[in-house]
């Protein structure tokens, strides 16, 4: 029996009165059959009723999970998504399965028009996907799915392959997205961020006119509390941005240098984003230590992520506010109000000044965030901020991935017991709640979609990975030696060193 297969087989019912109740599986088991039950044969849907298609961020963190109980679907995971990468690099936020019906999901592909709209910037034409982005998480992923199983990536050439269309995707954003021209990537919608409903875009969004709420139908709403979804208002909004620079042709640059344009942006939205461009350094890293791995040399990718930290820190950093702002280019180039998890994500960057990575640190654990004080996870935004939430979509919630993302964080600059207890906290949290799309930051009270994949995935990274210490090296180290997969099959147990910290 493979790997996979023994994780997701349910214990057999007893038959006799006598019998003892069967034991729970453990959380790693249940986390297994969820990324088994969402599994769709060549990806994962983040749930099987809310988000029923394929997101781009989301097979990423898949990915990361999944690597531990299957590498090769890992690695196909992610080769499905990039299948659909359009000509000029991008590597559009989702790709839909055309056996869903169309009025499962909306935006559906109908609305996106990708082969259509996005002719002039080299769509497929055999698949239908949505024309923005999200957070390229990408380049990390590969590299994780290879390290847990490279005899296994040499043998596909799965390296060689994913290598060319990661460097696609970042030449994408380090050109195409670089609307401000100090370097950093723009995000053009709010749904690209991947933080979709933060306050944060609150002042941005304020300048765009929403559609009518009669020209379309919110699917969303079918299987979510309307107080956990965003606001009628703010989804006219996001309509009206994405339907703006879909009937521009899906064309980048018209706020470059900060201009105000609308420049296939849609109503002025063009923001520099801490998040996204601090995983886009991290995935220049990780891309350094791929081409490392296919025998070229990684120096001029690391130095560009020294280059991009060192923007990210001029553009971004606010140091009495102890964290990273975004900066809204229509808005006049200024760094946005309110307090936002986005802005703690840099933390993940083992290159950040070491008095930044202090304050970061102070402030997850200092009154706005209250990490290990009144919150078990770190909240989606400023517990103090008047549009806190602790219910309602990236407007307080607090999510796994990014609490993910900030165990790594703060492990990667030695703050191992904040680490270790994080990492408790969100395994604990993951199993109770049946891994839930995101929970109240107070409570733990589970919100969002029940089942779902990220959640699941990266509670099982975190349990396979635990705190050992070469799972803290920096992402910027030489690869320590590889170590074969055991056994000649694709499942089974593998040696987990070598990760990115």
């Amino acid at each position: 029996m493979d790997r996979t297969a023994q994780l997701t087989a349910r214990a057999t019912a007893f038959e006799t009165a006598c019998d003892p109740p069967a034991t729970p599986a453990p959380p790693h088991v249940r986390a297994a059959r969820v990324l088994e039950a969402n599994w769709t044969g060549r990806s994962t849907v983040p749930s099987r009723n809310l988000y029923p298609h394929q997101w781009s961020w989301d097979s990423a963190f898949v990915a990361i999970g999944l690597r531990h109980v299957s590498p090769l679907r890992a690695q196909t995971e992610l080769e499905t998504l990039f299948t659909a990468q359009w000509a000029d690099g991008r590597v559009p936020h989702i790709v839909f399965n055309p056996s869903v019906p169309l009025d499962a999901y909306f935006p559906s592909p109908d609305f996106w028009r990708s082969s259509t709209a996005g002719r002039t910037a080299g769509a497929p034409r055999t698949v239908q996907t949505s024309g923005i982005v999200q957070p390229p998480v990408h380049a990390l992923a590969v590299w994780l799915v290879h390290r847990t199983d490279p005899a296994l990536s040499r043998t596909r050439g799965y390296l060689a392959r994913m290598y060319p269309r990661l460097a696609a995707w970042h030449r994408y954003l380090l050109h195409r997205r670089n609307l401000g021209g100090a370097g950093l990537a723009c995000v053009v919608h709010p749904w690209e961020q991947g933080m979709d409903n933060s306050p944060c875009w609150d002042a941005p969004l304020a300048r765009v006119t929403p559609a009518p709420a009669r020209s379309f139908r919110r699917a969303d709403l079918d299987h979510g509390a309307p107080g956990d979804r965003p606001t009628d208002l703010d989804y006219g909004r996001y309509v009206r941005l994405a339907a703006d620079y879909r009937d521009g042709g899906y064309r980048d640059g018209g706020h470059r240098h900060g201009g105000h344009g609308d420049g296939g942006g849609g109503g002025g939205f063009a923001v520099e984003d801490p998040a996204f461009n601090a995983l886009l350094i991290a995935s220049e890293l990780a891309l350094a230590r791929i081409a490392e791995e296919l025998g070229a040399s990684g120096a001029a990718r690391r130095a560009r992520a020294g280059r991009l930290t060192e923007a990210l820190v001029a553009r971004l950093w606010d140091g009495r506010a102890g964290l990273f702002r975004p900066r809204d280019l229509p808005g006049g180039d200024t760094l946005v109000p309110g307090r936002g998890v986005s802005g703690l994500i840099p933390l993940l960057l083992p290159g950040l000044p070491r008095d930044i990575a202090a304050a970061l640190v102070r402030t997850v654990h200092g009154p706005h965030f209250s990490l290990g004080g009144r919150t078990r996870l770190v909240p989606s935004y400023d517990l103090l901020g008047e549009a806190f939430d602790p219910h309602r979509y990236w407007r307080g919630p607090a999510w796994f991935n990014t609490n993910w993302l900030l165990e790594r964080g703060l492990r990667t600059h030695g703050e191992k017991a904040a680490a270790d207890a994080l990492r408790a906290a969100v395994l604990h949290l993951a199993g109770t709640t049946g891994f839930a799309e995101y929970v109240d930051p107070y409570t733990g009270e589970a919100r969002g979609a029940s089942g779902f994949s990220w959640t699941a995935a990266l509670a099982l990274d975190l349990h396979h990975r635990g705190s050992a210490p070469h799972e803290r090296q920096k992402l910027d180290k030489s690869p320590q030696n590889d170590v074969s997969a055991s056994g000649a099959g694709t499942f089974g147990t593998r040696d987990r060193g070598g990760d990115l910290g």
